[in-house]
C-alpha cells in the first residue's frame, strides 16, 4: 500500500486554471500561513511558549480592562496596569473565573466592542445538563483558529484526505436520521476551501446502536468521529454480533470522558486505535491526543491552560488539579482564568519533542465526583462496568443522590438475578474503595443531554 499523500496536498486551488501547484483563496492563504507557524511553534520550549502567552494574554487583559468592568476591579486587584509587561506573579493573582460566576454575570462580561478584524460575533452556550447553562460569545477569527487547530489535529495523526469520514454526533432534529443519515460533498467547515477531501456521512447519536452498526456497515468509512460512550456501546454490540468494518483506520472522540477500557475495546474489536480531543463549548479544542502517545498535548497557541491544586498552586507532573482555561483570543467575552469544572493530571515533558504541555488523563467534571461520609470526595472511575461480564445489560448509569444512597440505573434485557444484582454491589464498592449502600433500578432508556453527551456517573446530590 502507498504511504498516505503528505499533509499539505492535495491542497484546493482559488484557480481554475491552476490546479497544481495550488493557488489558494485568501482565507485559504491565511489558513495555511497559521499551519505553518503551529508546524514551528509545537517544537518551542515551555518557556519560550509561555513567554508568548503571556504577551497575547497581556493585550486580552488591555482589551478587558478598558471594555469590562467586572475584570476592570478584579485586574486592578492583582496589579495589573495596562501599559506594563504582564508577568507571571501578576498573573497568578487574578482570581480564578468560576462558573457560578460565568453564570450570574451574564451579558456583564460581553465587550462593547470589539477589533474590527475579529469579524462577527456567535453566540455560545453549553448543555446545561446539570442545571443552568453557561452562556458566552465568540468570533469568526476564534472560529478560524479552531479550524486550524481541527487541521493540525489531521496532519498530526496523517490522515488521508482523499477518504471517507463518518460521524455519530448530536444533531438538529431531523438532519441525519436512520436509516439514511446525512451526506457531505467534504469534510467539513475546517477542510473547505484548503484541502481536497472525501465525502462525508453523519448519523445522529440518538439513534439505537444496531442501527448505528448497520448504518456504518453500509457507509463503509475509513474514519469514524464518535462520543466515547456510544462508541463504547457500539464496540460491545459488534463484538457480540461479530461485526466488522473492514474500511476503517482510525477512531476518533470528543465531548466526553474517554475510559482507558475503551482504548483497548476498539482495539480487540475492530482492530483500530483511538485519536481523542478534549474541548469545550465555550472555548473550543483545550487539548489533542498527541501523535506518538496516547497522552494530549495543550494548544498552547489558542488557550493558556492551567491545572491547579487545592491551595490554587501549578500542579506538577503526576498530580491531579482542576483545569483552569483562559481563550487567548476571545475578545468579545473574556473569560480570564476560568475553571471549567474539569480535573486533569499533568504529564511530563513528552518524549516526541514538543514543548506544548502535556495532559495525562483528563478525569472529568469536578461537580460530578463521588462523595464520601467522611467528607471526602474522589474520582468516580466507572469506566468499566462490571456489565460487559453480564451480556443482558445494555446501558448503566451510576447517580450518587447522598453519601448514603448511590443509585444504579439498568437498561437490560432481563431482570437481573439476586447474585448478579450482588455482583454490581461489590463492583462498585471495589471501584470506590467504600462500601455505599447501592439500589439497582431498571428503566427502559437512561436518555443523553440535548448536546449528545452520556456520563456513567452522575452527583444529584443538593448543593452540587
Amino acid at each position: 500500500m502507498k504511504p498516505p499523500p503528505p499533509f499539505y496536498q492535495p491542497l484546493k486551488s482559488g484557480h481554475v486554471s491552476i490546479v497544481w501547484p495550488a493557488l489558494p483563496t485568501p482565507d485559504a492563504a491565511r489558513m495555511a500561513a497559521v499551519l505553518m507557524q503551529f508546524e514551528q511553534s509545537q517544537w518551542w520550549t515551555p518557556d519560550e511558549l509561555l513567554a508568548l502567552q503571556l504577551h497575547q494574554a497581556n493585550a486580552l487583559l488591555h482589551h478587558a480592562y478598558r471594555q469590562v468592568p467586572f475584570h476592570r476591579e478584579r485586574l486592578a486587584q492583582a496589579g495589573f496596569v495596562p501599559g506594563k509587561a504582564l508577568t507571571p506573579a501578576v498573573w497568578s493573582r487574578i482570581p480564578l473565573l468560576t462558573r457560578a460566576e460565568l453564570q450570574e454575570a451574564g451579558t456583564a462580561l460581553n465587550c462593547p466592542e470589539v477589533p474590527k478584524d475579529h469579524g462577527s460575533i456567535y453566540e455560545i452556550s453549553s448543555s446545561g445538563s446539570t442545571g443552568r447553562p453557561v452562556k458566552a460569545r465568540g468570533t469568526q477569527l476564534m472560529q478560524s483558529m479552531w479550524d486550524a487547530i481541527s487541521l493540525r489535529e489531521h496532519g498530526w495523526h496523517r490522515r488521508d484526505f482523499s477518504l471517507k469520514l463518518a460521524a455519530i454526533r448530536a444533531v438538529a432534529d431531523g438532519v441525519a436520521d436512520y436509516p439514511e443519515g446525512g451526506q457531505g460533498a467534504g469534510w467539513g467547515r475546517a477542510t473547505e476551501g484548503v484541502f481536497k477531501t472525501g465525502s462525508s456521512a453523519v448519523l445522529t447519536v440518538a439513534s439505537r446502536t444496531d442501527e448505528q452498526a448497520e448504518w456504518l456497515q453500509r457507509v463503509q468509512p475509513h474514519y469514524l468521529l464518535i462520543y466515547p460512550s456510544a462508541l463504547r456501546d457500539l464496540l460491545l454490540y459488534c463484538r457480540d454480533k461479530d461485526i466488522v468494518l473492514p474500511t476503517l483506520r482510525e477512531v476518533r472522540t470528543l465531548s466526553e470522558l474517554l475510559p482507558p477500557e475503551t482504548r483497548e475495546l476498539c482495539r480487540e474489536v475492530w482492530g483500530v486505535r483511538i485519536a481523542d480531543m478534549y474541548s469545550t463549548q465555550e472555548n473550543g479544542y483545550l487539548a489533542l491526543q498527541c501523535p506518538a502517545h496516547e497522552h494530549y498535548h495543550v494548544q498552547a497557541e489558542s488557550v493558556l491552560l492551567e491545572v491547579l491544586n487545592d491551595a490554587g498552586e501549578p500542579c506538577a507532573p503526576g498530580e491531579v488539579g482542576q483545569v483552569v482555561v483562559t481563550s487567548l483570543l476571545n475578545f468579545a467575552m473574556p473569560m480570564i482564568r476560568y475553571a471549567v469544572g474539569d480535573l486533569a493530571e499533568v504529564g511530563a515533558p513528552c518524549p516526541c519533542g514538543r514543548g506544548l504541555p502535556v495532559l495525562t488523563r483528563i478525569l472529568g467534571r469536578v461537580r460530578d465526583m463521588l462523595a464520601y461520609p467522611d467528607g471526602r470526595k474522589g474520582w468516580a472511575l466507572f469506566g468499566d462496568m462490571y456489565y460487559q461480564q453480564i451480556p443482558a445489560i445494555r446501558q448503566f448509569q451510576v447517580v450518587q443522590h447522598a453519601v448514603d444512597d448511590i443509585e444504579i440505573k439498568i437498561v437490560a434485557d432481563r431482570r437481573l438475578t439476586g447474585i448478579e444484582e450482588a455482583k454490581l454491589a461489590q463492583w462498585l464498592h471495589q471501584r470506590s474503595g467504600h462500601a455505599f449502600p447501592v439500589r439497582v433500578t431498571y428503566h427502559q432508556e437512561i436518555p443523553r443531554s440535548a448536546a449528545g453527551k452520556y456520563q456513567d456517573f452522575r452527583s444529584a446530590m443538593p448543593g452540587v
